[in-house]
């Protein structure tokens, strides 16, 4: 019998891909506020409802579900909804599980690099690094506080985070946004451009999540390719990539400030993080290179 693996977000990009990465290994079930498909099942963070036949048989938990960090102006009401949507939906399933006395192998949460703060640095983070004293550092700490206790509360066996760069897809995410402008020529870099853009390909991510969640021991891990680049040498890849030119000036910080008020962080401020802890537990990335990455989500090389 196939081991059933529960994800978080169906309708985000991510759990689409798993779906595909997953497809006749495992048995999947997912936990969704708008049930489209037969394998789904409702749940509602802010009712602190869960679909009891979502739980029911499954072996791995791969945590998703958040709202976008970059799709608003983060408002107090809005700072609330990212934090509740992550740490509040962990908990709603821990709860749950205690309730029914319910334990499984493994839970997977996403966290996000944010963890180590919007800061420009030379400095490279790995995963002892502290968690900053900001929004973002803030709300990954309180999230994989939650994750954790799945273990401490003796409901999973075992627990992994993983802490997502910009993920990489051709049709939705970041890239699609920053790969618009470019095509009509009016791609520019942002800010100084100096900040790090700590990424990964989403065939990646999904490789990377399968890989923990079939390892013996748990961990935290940086979900991030080897290579490190800035956002201006992000940006002229990109361009290279899609057969442009950038020809404009960097946009201004203080007009990205402008229009994004406190949020502009996640676009002005970038670090270096190190990808060394997994690829020594044995992952290989198959997109260490940005340059293939970006060949093979624009032009298909394989």
């Amino acid at each position: 019998m196939k081991e059933v693996v529960l994800i978080t977000g169906a309708n985000g990009m991510l759990a689409k891909a798993l779906a595909l990465e997953f497809d006749g290994e495992y048995t999947l079930k997912f936990l969704t506020r708008e049930v489209k498909q037969e394998n789904a099942y409702r749940w509602d963070i802010n009712l602190g409802y869960i679909d009891p036949e979502g739980l029911k048989g499954v072996n791995h938990i791969i945590h998703l579900a958040g709202s976008p960090i970059a799709e608003k102006r983060w408002t107090p009401e809005r700072k609330r909804e990212i934090k509740k949507s992550r740490v509040g939906g962990a908990q709603l399933i821990l709860d749950e599980l205690q309730k029914n006395n319910q334990k499984i192998d493994a839970f997977i949460s996403a966290s996000a690099i944010g963890y180590y703060g919007a800061t420009t640095t030379n400095h490279i983070f790995t995963e002892d690094s502290p968690n900053a004293d900001d929004f973002l550092g803030e709300v990954c700490r309180d999230w994989e506080r939650v994750a954790h206790s799945f273990k401490s509360n003796h409901v999973a066996n075992k627990i992994d985070v993983v802490r997502f760069g910009i993920v990489l897809d051709r049709d939705r995410g970041a890239l699609k946004k920053i790969a618009a402008p470019i095509r009509f020529g009016l791609g520019s870099g942002v800010g100084t451009g100096k900040q790090w853009v700590p990424w990964i390909h989403i065939a990646d991510l999904c490789g990377m999540l399968k890989f923990v969640m079939t390892q013996k021991e748990g961990g935290t891990y940086n979900a991030v390719a080897p290579e490190h680049v800035t956002n201006n040498v992000f940006t002229q890849k990109v361009a290279a990539v899609l057969k442009r030119k950038v020809i404009l000036p960097n946009i201004p910080a203080f007009f990205i400030r402008l229009l994004f008020g406190e949020m502009a962080v996640v676009l002005l401020a970038g670090s270096r993080v190190s990808s060394t802890k997994i690829t020594e537990r044995g992952f290989g990335f198959k997109y260490a290179k940005l340059n293939d990455a970006l060949r093979n989500i624009f032009i298909k090389t394989d």
